[in-house]
């Protein structure tokens, strides 16, 4: 018990040891010694597998025959030598180096020869592993066995062959007895080694599970032919047989075989065990699990199951069916590879083969199916095909840029698994000349299933279709009832009101009717493979809707007294068919459905099992209400649910209508009745509509914006009502309860209690739950003193005691006793004699001060007692303890005692406890004695009054109190001892601000809170939910390398000095613990290992990610060990091997290293460090596990090379377990990640798997929590248990910079407060990519924990939340425990993440899983759906929209002269009202709808105070900017992803941002996104204030667009505030010369778009080449609102006099002509004469400019041109030119579909057109492309473009010039961008350099 918990805990009192990480354990271990750690070698990874054996076996014996270990050195350089004598692979010429420097320095001569004495060593270490027992460790056994065969093979070299007779039979037999140690590679089970004893094989669960698996009894067997035809394969168990009987592969059986075993094993820990039958418990739950969604699929097609058991077996039997069953499952899942995405593809291969497993058991006759008896079979004959047609698909998506119509994703091929028709139309083999196959080179398209992904904005509508018709409604009634005389609500009771208010469901009918039409022609597409009732349904649905579009208005015209207009016309149409309750009986007859629907609303039940049920009769009845999908059906949610989330809903609809009502709709209605009323308005300009009646083109300018702010401001409502709801929850879960360390001091004591109850098992005493909690709290002291934020003293403090005492008192960690003591001595001393009782009263007031005291002195008593050996000197102290004892008895104490000493008794106590504390020696010795004689002497003689008689030296020679035990000085137990001690008596009131970190003071105290809030009660480790951990990783850091720590940037700032500076504590704890002196520089450069660590493990690289999960496994030990104490388990010291082997069954973690074999093989030497630090990754953490797809080139018979792919699982030294073949390379086909995630989930264990981001950390106080959590599983949330369990974060990036600190608070927001929200009330949560923990067995029989179809699953994570909740799943999010993330950090790293979301949120628009919840759902939590998904993008465009429809609205009013028509008439005394309705959507752009959450939060977990503090700061380092420069990229990427597509993934880097972007970088990044739409919006301003401000105040002018003008800021200046160093004049001038050379350069083929213009130029406009028409056809529509520029502004120049004619527009059309020509004649001139007739060039651009002078000297005299003319036509040409820019840009693809295409599909052999790759049709293209080139205009209009690319570069670029002359623009800008520390350090380090604060150019 001692030794496991000074394992888990290191002592208080330990000497300040020099702490290594383990994994800088691992480097150093690996680094060859001599040399600086940073140019040493490790052992070359081309020659380590033929090396490392003899290395090793060096290494083994060396402390046993240095001789031989050098002989074994001396045969590995000769080895090496052999494999490479040139030295060509990278770091073999060092190991060389080294291998001779160190065989000369051991090459040291010896008696006799180094044959025979190699000879004889092998003879007694074969001796010598003889004896040991094979039962002891199995591993180990191995390790003996491989260092023998490395010394045999070098005792034949040193002996050439001539080895004696006896060597040869030991070597014989260590090769007989080794034979199954030679392979001894298993992942966590050894079950492929009988004769292993593994601690984990001996687990009674194991065991039970392997036996279980191994009963083959009553199967048929195979042949011996067919044994023969398998090499050596035997039947051992289940796997085997079934293996045999389907042709699948060895590695998967044997995969599968651990899972199973582990899945068995894991359940049957939880399950009751049967007399007999210990594990049919197990196995039936096991058997639901798995079989669950095939089940339920059976039940959905109306087939049978083919995995019935008939009841008249017996149990044995029917547990035997049951294991085959869930081994043939799991087989074939194990090798479906990409297939796995298609669950009920799964199901439909499963029904097959398992109708064929009981025809073959029903036989009796092992026979297996035609075409399966060869290993592999499985794969190439079912798999194969499959993995083909998503082959097939894949390339037809042309790498998701086709539409998504014209391919089949992952979900189109599932869902033909739904229909009965697979049956018949796929069989049994496959079919392959069905239509889902492809035969032969066939690419014809094939019709989609059940649903299109058609690219338009609609399907806004149509998913959301009840939404839109609510808010359309209400508008239409909340305009008709403010329209009335009296515009209040009680005016609804009018009858003439009300009848106009019921004309609504005229509304409804035909937004029904439109929401049918867009099913009809977004599904015809899929028609082709739909049943036919489907679409029977959808035909009959289009012509009920047309008939209520009849018969609604015809009924409501026949109820009106008094028609007009079209209600006379439909009047008399129905002659006298008059009836007023005729519409309102429609009305109740179109109500029906809604009215049913609210009903089985109330009753949740009864409507789940309606849709749910698979009876004929039940189907017909749902028929009608919604279209059968095996997905969506019985999502609704309990009664208790549905109240509270139609509560949140009910009171934020009621305050949003209300809102609208009274500030939005009313307001507006009286100054529209005076428009209306007022005869049109005075024009100047050529009126283009004068048909428009009554100001309507006014009206609808005021409307229009206002119209689309009541759509959009409900997200402002919610917003505010999740921050309140969240706020409320948050407090009610007991969030941020303890949130300072004096609130965490006051609760610690309650603390051991509230971790009984909620994290450890049940303890008998009260002091068992304080040793337990201790236990875990001093390992999490010690965790962050592993990671750096506490120091040494620190962590003494935190501490509490890690050994058990016989004080009187209860041992409190020092910080709650802090100042305690000396505060006390403080009392005695200026208490006087007979005061005694005083002062005891005095000192017990703090119940903490007298306990201190207590502790102290009993402590003290034991120190002395043990130390002294001397029985004399042990006799004094004995002496005193009865003065005092007799003087505290008789309350004497004060009279006995000279109380003003007993400061000088402390302090010199203090000053010997020191020394006790430190490292000793004999002079340290010396001291000691020294110390505590004086503080005897001082005690007897000066404390005590009388005690100077009982010091006394008898012996004049022998002194007191020299005979000391120093031995129990270096013991940890008594260190602890010494070092509490002294701090009880030294510690003052600064402790208790102990720990100082911030992190180490969040950590600490949101565990404490966590411990209060509610969680299940931890089960023992033994009997917890087992779980893995997968994390997918591509090519980002692992850990930094020496040079990118040190390598610095333009500044002279490198990474390291960046983290010393923002992390200065931690750095200094860091040198601290190795033990460096901070001001030794080369010791710092030594340590370049540990650094690298250090430095890695604050950014977001894998090494930090691995750190932080394998934590998990850390806890279980401990946390298992602990159980065992509390069990009272006797296991003969053999807790810790069990331990290990329990936190083995329960906790596995996978790493999906993608490209580990590229890394591995690679010779570049960033990927070579990638390959070696995840291999040492797996050596420092032997449970890590690490799976990469592996690539092979295969020669097959027929000659040809054949690349083949693996799922490869590795551990260790890269030692390899599994290598499953797969049947093509799975990251082709769909998006990466998920991919990634898929080809490795094979490998991970457990009921449970935690999915973990590359860039995310976890805590060891968290890790112990995860019992807690897991427990989730079993409990019911609402309706069911949960399938996802969420967890909160903590982003950890938020110190780095300003940026980061704004995405901090940002996220976690998101992951706090909003997520709590989507959980509870709302149910909405989904899968985000965080830490969530899946269901695995529910997820993995449902399709993974992700979705791979190219683009559409580009958010891949939120798509298994969707797929969960379809299935019937349920995601709940808990708060108690947290891990850590990392968020991207500099400007463009964070832009590129905003526009992957968005890009991910606008396909999401698009999908199925979206529309089906969104029509299955019911309408609150629909509701709740939209907006906290898609929602919130469509309206952070529409409120950026709103802007644009604002102010094209004013443009038209001003221009037209409307505007001061009305302003300047005096009958309308009021216009503003719908000026004070715009200014909401300022609200938006701002940002507050992040803002408001993150109050919430922080005032939540921080204090209130905290929060408007942190509020105000953010204000001042401009965060509003940083919001709503990234409202633009929302807007962009999700509209543009909508539009044409072009979504992909976008990687940031995850690095930390200290280096200067480029102008040209960040114009290329933002110009089309924000820069043009910015300008843009400038113009409007600019034109809006310049022709209205003769009529308007300028006071008005701001009022209504000043928020507008913040977002032209924003949108155009922050990249650069935020662009670390941009505002610094050298860079500002290097800045613009890169810029202008790259305008410059010329030529676009074959050059990137970094290095051209015009290559940039092409590729922003690539989304346009697969856009489709109606996308380009609306780019066209939108292009048109440049041209009102021109139109409105060329009717107010002077030129015109006044004069509207259209011809003046027309004339205004020469002049832009004449511009064009002379730009196309000087493009010319420069084309024809450049090169030869430069003359003639210069002659020709002289006549042009001279024309051109001459035509405005013409203007200028002739026709009374005014120089405002010149700007003025200047702004009206500017928008024009832009739009023959756009106009231009769309033309190449509009020709290219509407003409190139179909004569391409009318020419191609195939008649398959675009989708063609074959030669002829390739050389139609280039011809096409290459005639196009040469009629069009192209260059004049790509030199068009540069210049307008030039100004727009111009105009953005000097503000930021004329700001780089102030020196202090810089400094602000740092300060504002970065901490203090830093903005301090980074000044110094320029001083230092030599730059006096302003930096050089070049470092």
């Amino acid at each position: 018990m001692a030794a496991m918990a000074a394992e888990a805990s290191t002592s208080a009192g330990a000497l300040p040891r020099r702490r290594r990480d383990a994994l800088a354990l691992t480097l150093a271990s690996r680094r060859l010694p001599g040399g600086e750690a940073d140019v040493g070698e490790r052992v070359p990874g081309a020659v380590a597998p033929e090396v490392m054996p003899f290395v090793r076996a060096a290494d083994e014996v060396e402390p046993l025959n240095p001789r031989v270990a050098f002989l074994c050195r001396r045969y590995a350089f000769k080895k090496v030598q052999r494999m490479d004598p040139s030295s060509t692979q990278r770091g073999v010429r060092q190991f060389k180096t080294y291998m001779s420097i160190k065989l000369d320095q051991d090459d040291i001569q010896v008696l006799g020869n180094d044959a025979n004495e190699i000879q004889e060593f092998y003879k007694k270490y074969c001796a010598s592993m003889s004896q040991i027992s094979e039962k002891r460790n199995f591993e180990e056994m191995a390790r003996y066995y491989q260092v023998a065969s490395s010394l045999y093979e070098v005792l034949r070299d040193v002996t050439n062959n001539k080895v004696d007779p006896q060597v040869i039979r030991f070597a014989e037999m260590i090769e007989e007895k080794g034979h199954h140690f030679k392979n001894y590679k298993y992942n966590i089970i050894p079950i492929n080694f009988p004769g292993s004893s593994e601690a984990i094989v001996e687990l009674p669960e194991i065991r039970g599970a392997i036996d279980a698996i191994s009963v083959i009894d009553g199967l048929p067997m195979p042949h011996m032919s067919s044994l023969h035809r398998q090499g050596d394969k035997s039947i051992r168990d289940l796997l085997d047989w079934l293996s045999l009987a389907f042709g699948f592969q060895k590695s998967n059986v044997e995969n599968q075989r651990e899972n199973m075993v582990l899945l068995l094993a894991n359940i049957s820990t939880r399950t009751a065990a049967q007399e007999g039958q210990p594990l049919v418990g197990t196995v039936n739950e096991l058997w639901k699990k798995i079989f669950g969604n095939y089940k339920s699929w059976c039940r959905y097609l109306h087939v049978s199951y083919n995995i019935m058991i008939s009841h008249d077996v017996t149990e044995h039997k029917k547990q035997q069916l049951k294991l085959l069953h869930i081994g043939l499952y799991l087989l074939i899942w194990g090798e479906a590879s990409n297939v796995r995405f298609m669950p009920e593809c799964l199901c439909y291969i499963f029904h097959h083969m398992a109708k064929q497993l009981h025809d073959m058991l029903d036989e009796n006759y092992f026979r297996p199916p035609p075409g399966f008896e060869e290993e592999g079979s499985f794969l190439k004959k079912v798999i194969e095909p499959i993995f083909k047609v998503l082959q097939k698909e894949a390339q037809k998506s042309r790498g998701g840029t086709a539409g998504h119509s014209a391919w089949r994703n992952y979900d189109d091929l599932n869902e033909l698994f739904w229909s009965e028709s697979c049956f018949t139309k796929l069989k049994w083999p496959w079919d392959l000349t069905s239509n889902f196959f492809y035969q032969g080179r066939g690419t014809a398209r094939k019709s989609k299933t059940n649903f299109v992904e058609v690219r338009t904005f609609l399907h806004i509508f149509r998913s959301f279709d009840r939404m839109w018709m609510f808010f359309i409604l209400a508008f239409q009634a909340m305009l008709i009832v403010s329209w009335s005389s009296s515009g209040s609500l009680s005016v609804i009771t009018d009858g003439s009101v009300f009848r106009n208010v019921l004309s609504i469901f005229i509304t409804a009918a035909l937004l029904n009717f439109i929401k049918v039409t867009l099913d009809i022609l977004f599904t015809v597409q899929a028609w082709g493979s739909m049943e036919w009732t489907k679409i029977i349904r959808y035909l009959l649905k289009f012509i009920v809707a047309i008939a209520w579009v009849i018969i609604l208005p015809v009924t409501y015209s026949s109820s009106i007294k008094y028609p007009s207009g079209a209600g006379k016309i439909l009047n008399s149409l129905i002659g006298n068919w008059y009836n007023q309750s005729i519409y309102n009986v429609a009305i109740v007859i179109y109500m029906i459905p809604n009215i049913l629907a609210a009903l089985f609303f109330l009753l949740p039940q009864l409507q789940n099992f309606m849709e749910r049920s698979n009876s004929r009769v039940f189907v017909l009845l749902m028929w009608w209400i919604q279209p059968r999908l095996y997905v969506g059906r019985g999502m609704h949610e309990d009664i208790l649910s549905i109240v509270k989330y139609v509560f949140f809903w009910a009171v934020l609809l009621i305050s949003k209508l209300a809102f609208s009502f009274y500030v939005e709709i009313s307001p507006l209605i009286d100054p529209t009745k005076f428009i209306l009323d007022q005869r049109v308005g005075n024009y100047e300009w050529h009126q283009i509509f004068p048909f428009l009646p009554r100001n309507l083109g006014v009206v609808i300018t005021i409307w229009a914006p206002i119209v689309l702010v009541y759509f959009m401001d409900i997200q402002i409502w919610y917003a505010i009502f999740s921050t309140a709801f969240g706020g409320v929850s948050g407090a009610l879960s007991h969030v941020g309860e303890i949130r300072t360390l004096g609130m965490f001091r006051a609760r610690f004591k309650s603390m051991p209690e509230a971790f009984s109850k909620c994290i450890a098992a049940k303890q008998r005493e009260q002091a068992l739950k304080q040793r337990s909690f201790f236990c875990v709290w001093n390992s999490f002291i010690n965790s962050l003193r592993e990671e750096d934020f506490i120091s040494d003293r620190e962590k003494d403090i935190l501490m509490a005691p890690s050994f058990s005492s016989n004080l009187s008192v209860i041992q409190w960690p020092p910080f709650l006793l802090a100042s305690k003591v000396p505060a006390a001595l403080h009392m005695a001393m200026n208490s006087k004699e007979g005061d005694e009782h005083e002062l005891i009263e005095k000192v017990k007031l703090d119940r903490d001060r007298y306990n201190a005291v207590i502790e102290c002195y009993e402590s003290l008593m034991i120190i002395l007692n043990s130390l002294l050996l001397d029985s004399n000197d042990r006799n004094i102290v004995n002496e005193i303890d009865r003065k005092v004892t007799h003087s505290m008895t008789n309350k004497t104490f004060l009279e006995d005692f000279e109380m003003t000493e007993i400061g000088k008794v402390s302090a010199t106590l203090a000053r010997l406890l020191q020394l006790l504390s430190e490292p000793i020696n004999g002079a340290e010795e010396r001291k000691i004695v020294n110390a505590l004689q004086d503080f005897m002497e001082i005690t007897t003689r000066d404390f005590m009054k009388d005690g100077q008689s009982i010091l006394k030296d008898e012996n004049e020679r022998k002194q007191s109190f020299t005979n000391l035990n120093m031995d129990m000085i270096k013991d940890d137990f008594w260190r602890e001892k010494f070092v509490r001690l002294h701090l009880l008596l030294t510690m003052k009131d600064s402790a208790m601000d102990v720990p100082t970190n911030l992190d180490a003071r969040r950590r600490i105290t949101f565990f404490a809170n966590s411990l209060f809030m509610k969680m299940p009660r931890a089960p023992r480790v033994h009997d917890m939910i087992s779980f893995s951990v997968l994390t997918p990783y591509y090519n980002e850091e692992v850990l930094y390398s020496s040079y990118e720590l040190n390598r610095k940037n333009e500044d002279g700032i490198s990474i390291l000095f960046y983290l010393q500076k923002i992390y200065p504590d931690e750095w200094n704890n860091f040198l601290e613990r190795i033990g460096v002196d901070p001001d030794d520089e080369a010791a710092v450069k030594g340590r370049m290992d540990d650094i690298r660590l250090w430095a890695s493990y604050r950014g977001q690289t894998l090494a930090r990610t691995v750190r932080g999960m394998m934590y998990c496994r850390r806890a279980l030990e401990l946390q298992c060990y602990e159980d065992m104490i509390n069990d009272e388990a006797d296991l003969g010291r053999e807790e810790g091997a069990r331990s290990k082997a329990i936190a083995d069954i329960k906790f596995t973690y996978v790493v999906s290293c993608q490209l580990y074999g590229v890394h591995k093989a690679s010779k570049d030497s960033r990927e070579k460090g990638l390959y070696e630090n995840i291999l040492n990754l797996m050596l420092t953490y032997p449970a890590l596990r690490i799976a990469y797809i592996d690539e092979k080139e295969v020669q097959l018979p027929n000659g040809k090379i054949e690349k083949q792919y693996y799922s490869v699982l590795v551990k260790g030294d890269d030692e390899e377990i599994y290598r499953i073949k797969l049947p093509g390379k799975p990251t082709d086909i769909g998006e990466g990640k998920p991919n990634n995630q898929n080809h490795a989930i094979i490998f991970t264990r457990g009921e449970a798997l935690q999915a973990i981001d590359m860039n995310q950390d976890n805590y060891l106080e968290e890790a112990f929590k995860m019992r807690n959590l897991l427990e989730e599983f079993l409990i019911t949330h609402g309706k069911s248990k949960p399938t996802i369990l969420g967890v909160r974060e903590h982003i950890f990036t938020g110190s780095v910079s300003s940026l980061a600190w704004f995405m901090s608070n940002q996220e976690t927001s998101f992951v706090t407060i909003g997520q709590r929200v989507l959980a509870n009330p709302l149910k909405v949560r989904f899968h985000y990519g965080h830490p969530d923990v899946f269901d695995r067995l529910f997820h993995l029989t449902r399709g993974g924990i992700s979705k791979a179809s190219k683009v559409i699953n580009l958010s891949e994570d939120i798509f298994a939340g969707f797929n969960s909740t379809l299935r019937q799943g349920n995601v709940t999010h808990h708060e108690y425990i947290q891990l850590g993330k990392g968020r991207d950090v500099g400007m463009n790293q964070i832009s590129n993440f905003e526009a992957k979301v968005a890009n991910g949120n606008g396909e999401q628009t698009l999908c199925r899983d979206i529309y089906r919840l969104g029509q299955r759902f019911d309408f609150y939590r629909m509701l709740s759906l939209y907006f906290t998904t898609v929602g919130f993008y469509f309206n952070s465009m529409v409120a950026v929209l709103t802007v644009y429809v604002f102010l094209y609205g004013r443009l038209y009013l001003v221009l037209s002269g409307l505007e001061k028509s009305i302003l300047q008439d005096p009958n309308i005394q009021n216009i503003k009202p719908f000026e004070n309705v715009l200014a909401t959507q300022s609200v938006f752009q701002l940002g507050m709808l992040l803002v408001l959450p993150m109050i919430m939060e922080v005032g939540l977990e921080k204090g209130f105070g905290r929060a408007l503090a942190e509020f105000v700061i953010m204000q001042l380092q401009l965060a509003p900017v940083f919001f709503t420069f990234h409202l633009g990229t929302k807007t962009h990427y999700y509209g543009r992803a909508i539009l044409h597509g072009g979504a992909k993934y976008r990687g940031t880097g995850r690095g930390f941002v200290v280096r200067h972007a480029k102008y040209a970088e960040n114009y290329r990044m933002y110009s089309r996104s924000h820069f043009v739409k910015a300008l843009e919006l400038l113009i409007l301003l600019v034109v809006y204030l310049a022709y209205g401000s003769s009529y308007r105040s300028s006071s008005l002018y701001l009022y209504v667009t000043v928020s507008i003008w913040f977002l032209v800021f924003c949108w155009l200046f922050a990249p650069f505030i935020f662009n670390p160093s941009c505002f610094e004049w050298h860079k500002t001038v290097d800045d613009w010369m890169d810029w202008w050379k790259w305008m410059g350069n010329r030529g676009g083929i074959g050059l990137a778009p970094e290095q051209s213009w015009e290559a940039w130029w092409m590729s922003e406009h690539d989304h346009l080449k697969n856009a489709t028409i109606r996308s380009l056809l609306l780019e066209f529509i939108l292009s048109l609102r440049f041209l009102i520029y021109q139109y409105g502004i060329v009717y107010h120049l002077h030129i015109v006099h006044g004069n509207k004619s259209f011809l003046v527009y027309a004339l205004s059309w020469f002049v832009i002509a004449v511009a064009l020509v002379s730009l196309k004649v000087v493009s010319m001139g420069r084309e024809k004469f450049v090169t030869r007739f430069q003359l003639v060039f210069r002659i020709l651009k002289g006549i042009v400019f001279l024309v051109l002078i001459g035509l405005l000297v013409l203007l200028f005299v002739g026709f009374d041109l005014a120089i405002a003319d010149v700007g003025a036509s200047i702004l009206a040409f500017i928008p024009t030119g832009w739009f023959i820019l756009l106009i231009a840009q769309l033309c190449g693809p509009l020709f290219r579909r509407l003409i190139i295409e179909p004569l391409h599909t009318l020419c191609c052999s195939f008649g398959t057109g675009a989708a063609c790759r074959g030669p002829c049709c390739a050389k139609f293209r280039q011809r096409t492309g290459a005639t196009l080139r040469k009629m069009g205009p192209w260059d004049s209009i790509q030199e068009m473009a540069r210049m307008y690319e030039y100004t727009m570069g111009f105009l953005i670029f000097v503000p930021i010039a004329v700001l780089s002359w102030f020196p202090f623009v810089s400094e602000f800008q740092t300060r504002l961008l970065f901490n203090q520390a830093f903005s301090r350090g980074l000044q110094i380090s320029r001083i230092l350099a030599g730059q006096n604060g302003s930096g050089t150019k070049h470092d």
